[in-house]
């Protein structure tokens, strides 16, 4: 059985550009109007940081909006994962621009000690905006996909009681940051974690729900749709070693595509999917979620999004939640 996980990374572009009413209420609202027409729900992955930082210097008058935005959703059944990019937890706004500590870039490479202050912190903050005291967020996604090295980080985020992770992507590698996914090419469409994403551990502490990916070639990937939204949102923040490390990451024969429904068209999308069809026709009795991601900022494309939602539809595909399937992943 195929199960469809909506994911969106709820934020504005990584170098702070971009206001949130424009890249993040108002494509979440026209998104969540779609999936609410049709009696649906995703995942909205919050990047609470950000918004704590941006609402505590006074930058963005959208702000309330999007607190209003979240609450709501909340409210409503959409479920609402965290995500982080660490970066955003020392910020200062200069002259009309942020500057964000990237020595925080990546969450798993911080001392335990950090990594516990950063996450309670944006914990406590999430509960504050959601006025829930109590409020855990089920998911978690680190910001770039960045999980690992795992360990440290994974057991602060279970001991405070998330239980799913959807970092990984199949074939992910990132020479700058030493991220690299393609051992857990032998994976299968979930797994429990303990010291290392990508490693299944029958007793893990967390469960891995990857972004789905097909590995192709790398003309694949560079179609007129992905290229134009990568250059709109592209920041020199980190730019100075950025090109290098990139032409490393591409130098293979084949790159991880993601299931991405900002970034690709109906024909890329239902295409993957169609792939998964047929692999639950050759082992029908295998539970198969597929993790489907887009970025609020990257969502212009309404179009597709109700395109892909009929195509699943006329599929028998149902679209889920982390709450959904996860006891069908651990049972």
């Amino acid at each position: 059985m195929i199960e469809c996980i909506f994911t969106i990374d709820y934020e504005i572009y990584g170098g702070g550009q971009g206001s949130l009413k424009e890249l993040v209420y108002e494509p979440a609202e026209r998104m969540a109007a779609i999936f609410r027409k049709r009696g649906l729900r995703f995942v909205a992955f919050v990047e609470v940081a950000e918004l704590e930082v941006i609402e505590a210097k006074g930058t963005d008058p959208a702000i309330d909006l999007v607190k209003q935005q979240v609450h709501d959703f909340h409210g409503e059944g959409f479920e609402l994962g965290l995500h982080l990019h660490p970066q955003w937890c020392n910020a200062r706004y200069e002259d009309g621009r942020w500057l964000l500590d990237y020595s925080e870039y990546n969450l798993c490479t911080l001392p335990t000690e950090r990594i516990v202050q950063i996450v309670d912190r944006v914990m406590a903050h999430f509960r504050e905006l959601l006025g829930v005291a109590d409020f855990t967020p089920f998911s978690f996604r680190a910001g770039n996909w960045l999980m690992q090295p795992t360990r440290a980080a994974a057991r602060v985020l279970t001991d405070r009681g998330i239980r799913v992770d959807s970092s990984v992507f199949k074939g992910g590698l990132q020479h700058q940051h030493k991220m690299d996914y393609r051992e857990a090419r032998r994976n299968g469409y979930y797994w429990k974690f303990t010291d290392d994403a990508n490693k299944p551990d029958p007793g893990g502490t967390l469960l891995e729900l990857p972004i789905h990916t097909r590995m192709v070639p790398l003309w694949e990937i560079a179609t007129a749709k992905r290229l134009g939204l990568q250059q709109k949102g592209f920041s020199g923040g980190q730019a100075n070693n950025r090109s290098l490390h990139r032409f490393l990451d591409f130098i293979r024969f084949r790159y991880p595509l993601k299931l991405d429904f900002c970034r690709m068209t109906i024909t890329e999308l239902t295409r993957m999917v169609d792939r998964v069809i047929l692999d639950d026709e050759r082992n029908p009795t295998g539970f198969k979620p597929i993790v489907a991601i887009g970025h609020t900022k990257d969502l212009v494309d309404f179009e597709t999004v109700e395109f892909f939602l009929s195509y699943l539809e006329s599929k028998r595909i149902p679209v889920s939640t982390f709450k959904d399937v996860y006891h069908r992943c651990t049972c």
